[in-house]
């Protein structure tokens, strides 16, 4: 079977966002365009390193080139998007690998996004032998989302993403540790409390 990519280039929009009330919450990718949405489900980990690397590789870029490449040094407040996920979400795939990429002849940020796949292999060389073929494999490889974006959307996609992220359950101030609203078992007091 080919490899299905979906491709946005570029997406009318690229966010990050979620279904389900904290402490349960499943974190998606959704780009749109031209009345097709994709949606790719991924973990709430995978969503904050994406967004911290994309303001890292942004910086980067404006770094290089002397601030002269179309990068906002923040997020812009006319491309913000608060809006909820376009309904229904429906999953594509659950992430497994991203990638990273800057463009410079187009001056786009590439972001790529592969679907998780097992693989039954017997070793450590075994694995990152077949690792390597997947990733090279560009026409029977795993479904992947690639999404090419402006650095305007990438910066408003990182500042989004991050907030996503952040409103979740706060943490305990003593092990920092999500706070659940039944109430919350912290493994500093361990039952014991000292006397002042």
């Amino acid at each position: 079977m080919s490899r299905q990519v979906f491709l946005y280039d570029p997406p009318e929009r690229f966010v990050a966002g979620t279904v389900g009330l904290p402490g349960r919450r499943t974190f998606f990718l959704q780009a749109s365009a031209g009345g097709r949405v994709t949606s790719v489900a991924l973990e709430k980990t995978q969503v904050a390193a994406l967004a911290e690397r994309m303001d890292e590789l942004l910086d980067e870029v404006v770094r290089r080139t002397g601030g002269n490449a179309p990068v906002p040094a923040v997020a812009p407040a006319d491309v913000a998007d608060t809006a909820p996920l376009d309904a229904p979400v429906e999953e594509e795939f659950r992430v497994g690998t991203m990638a990273l990429a800057w463009d410079g002849e187009d001056q786009r940020l590439i972001v790529e996004a592969q679907a998780l796949v097992e693989l039954d292999v017997d070793s450590e060389e075994d694995l990152a032998e077949a690792e390597e073929r997947l990733l090279q494999d560009e026409e029977n490889g795993p479904p992947m989302l690639r999404v090419r974006l402006t650095g305007a959307q990438a910066r408003a996609f990182a500042k989004r993403a991050l907030d996503v992220v952040n409103a979740g359950r706060p943490p305990c101030p003593l092990c920092s540790l999500p706070l659940d609203p039944e109430g919350h078992v912290c493994p500093r007091q361990n039952g014991y409390r000292r006397g002042a």
